[in-house]
């Protein structure tokens, strides 16, 4: 995987593994397979182990799906039997082992092509083997089934019957390999469920820290409800790391379960789409964050804030009404507009002046009212093919974070590679939109911004050598076939036309072409930012945006428009030597 491991990760490996190993010899199985941390499709989530080998009863293959807990004691969190506390983890609560294993299960089920439209192949159980029942006593009673059963060392008898019962050594290294090389259904689009999310039922399996964080939300509630309290729960999170998939899920469940409550970004982008996939009945559930100046005290019981870095100092601009004109800032709005304010943010995608949302500034606002503060990371990637390589590989790319560029190695879920010119590029997209992968074409904000002719064509405005192409269209009407600026990342008429980070943030794409204009360029050992090079009219005033912030700004651009692809990105520079650059970066990298 090429990673180190941790001191305490190796703790774990010989403590719990060795633990397993003895069981699978005891219980005369030491012939099955076994896949030690085994990564999930499109996500770098890691499964302890799972078992291989074929059912003793009916033959064929199975998988029993094994997460290892060293501990000797949990309780449950607050009456609310899905999270536990475990003083491993100090006093914030985390998911219970059950629902863990039996996420896993539910995914795997979801994403492996071998595995579609199969039953009573796949179980899930959490092996507490160091736990005695009086220890773990609260936790045994979390509902348990075929998709999730506890263990713990008492019941090791069982845990070996159990063992017995779904696995023989018989063709066990066949069905290893066929669980290993399994094709990878696509991955679910977040917009192309968001509709039936919000209408009917749950579409999106959560894992980990995001189950947490859903059901951290729902017991918040609940408690506010009864005892008339407030919480704030700030859920952080890389590029695709699901925070917009724990957004959708709530606001589907709690509309379900008649709870007060809205959607915000300060997208235009991202909330106009979402009013379009859901339809007229819930449009009204999305709203942008300055729509809130205004609003009845706790008027709501939930606001999912979604994008939070896009934050601002005040909601106040030059259409703002005098009489609603105020000092207050943004975040207090949003805190006091609802019993459950929840706050979504990469505060690495802050992309242009006046954003400012980060958990620290959230944190501070809250508890300055005294109010409760829940905080949840979420450190699993599930944009750019699950590849958290590839995500830490485009920071230290562009200097976002410490140790400096490295060669991308590659791997088996994310494509990267360099373009020799834009039309080549465009090319290879178009190769994958005729295999009906969905792509797209980004750059950076260095062209001139031109509106429609007036017969409605498009001004070719990003012109590098003898390639143009146009930008995708500034206002909320279709032009032609060019979808209105707010869909060109979701329509399918939006290829042919270049997004920018204003229209791409917050979107994914199977595919991802990359055009990194002359406002950032690499020279000899270092990235060097040409303010005069950039068009954005956010970045003219220099007082308002200094050089420094400039700089960064403008690699937090390039991060995003790196990050918005589920497969693979293309890559080209305008500028010779900057393009040089990348071409060694992932020169040696493995060609699928």
């Amino acid at each position: 995987m090429k990673r180190t491991a941790s001191a305490s990760e190796i703790r774990s490996w010989d403590a719990s593994l060795a633990a397993l190993a003895a069981d699978l010899e005891q219980a005369g199985l030491q012939g099955v397979e076994v896949l030690v941390e085994y990564q999930l499709p499109l996500s770098s989530k890691r499964v302890d182990v799972v078992l291989a080998g074929q059912h003793p009863r009916h033959g064929g293959p199975s998988y029993v799906v094994v997460e290892l807990k060293q501990w000797t004691t949990a309780t449950v969190f607050e009456d609310q039997p899905e999270l536990v506390v475990q003083p491993t983890y100090g006093r914030r609560p985390i998911l219970h082992p059950v629902a863990q294993v039996r996420g896993y299960v539910e995914y795997m089920i979801d994403f492996l092509g071998s595995l579609h439209a199969t039953e009573d192949v796949v179980t899930g159980v959490a092996y507490l083997h160091n736990a005695t029942d009086d220890g773990v006593a609260e936790l045994c009673n979390y509902p348990q089934d075929a998709l999730g059963r506890l263990f713990t060392a008492r019941d090791r008898g069982a845990f070996l019957d159990h063992l017995r019962s779904r696995l023989s050594p018989t063709n066990a290294s066949i069905y290893a390999d066929r669980l290993v090389n399994s094709f990878v259904a696509p991955s679910r689009q977040l917009l192309a469920v968001a509709a039936e999310e919000l209408r009917i039922r749950e579409q999106f399996v959560l894992l980990d820290e995001q189950r947490v964080a859903y059901d951290l939300v729902l017991h918040e509630v609940e408690k506010a409800k009864q005892g008339n309290s407030k919480a704030v729960v700030i859920v952080s999170g890389g590029p695709g790391s699901g925070k917009s998939v724990i957004a959708l899920s709530l606001l589907g469940e709690l509309g379900r379960r008649g709870i007060r409550v809205a959607h915000a970004t300060g997208s235009r982008s991202f909330t106009q789409t979402l009013r379009k996939v859901t339809g007229r009945r819930v449009a009204a559930l999305f709203r942008y964050f300055n729509q809130f100046m205004d609003a009845e005290p706790n008027g709501l019981d939930v606001l999912i804030a979604d994008e939070a870095h896009r934050l601002r100092e005040t909601s106040a601009n030059r259409w703002t009404k005098a009489e609603l004109r105020s000092d207050k800032r943004q975040v207090d709005e949003l805190i006091d507009a609802a019993r459950v304010p929840v706050f979504l943010l990469d505060q690495n995608q802050v992309v242009r002046p006046g954003e400012m949302g980060t958990v620290e500034d959230i944190e501070k606002h809250a508890r300055e009212r005294g109010l409760d503060v829940y905080r949840i990371d979420l450190n699993t990637q599930y944009r750019s093919g699950g590849s958290a390589e590839y995500v830490e590989w485009v920071e230290r790319l562009l200097g976002l974070s410490p140790g400096g560029p490295v060669s991308w190695e590659g791997n088996d879920r994310f494509e990267v590679r360099t373009a020799p010119s834009p039309s080549a590029m465009e090319g290879a997209l178009a190769d994958k939109l005729a295999a009906h992968q969905n792509a797209r074409m980004a750059a950076g904000y260095c062209w001139t911004w031109s509106d429609p002719r007036a017969d409605g064509s498009l001004v070719p405005d990003v012109q590098i050598g003898e390639w143009s192409r146009p930008w995708n269209l500034k206002g909320d009407r279709a032009i032609g076939d060019a979808p209105p600026a707010a869909l060109w990342a979701s329509d399918e008429r939006g290829f042919g036309q270049v997004g920018c980070v204003y229209t791409a943030q917050g979107f994914e794409y199977e595919w991802n072409g990359v055009l990194i204009g002359p406002d950032l360029v690499w020279r000899t050992d270092r990235w060097v930012p040409v303010r005069s090079a950039n068009r954005d009219p956010d970045f003219r005033n220099t007082k308002k945006v200094s050089d420094a912030d400039f700089d960064v700004l403008v690699r937090n651009v390039y991060k995003v428009l790196l990050t918005r692809g589920l497969r693979g990105v293309y890559l080209h520079s305008t500028d010779p030597e900057t393009q040089g650059f990348l071409e060694q970066m992932v020169s040696d990298a493995p060609r699928r």
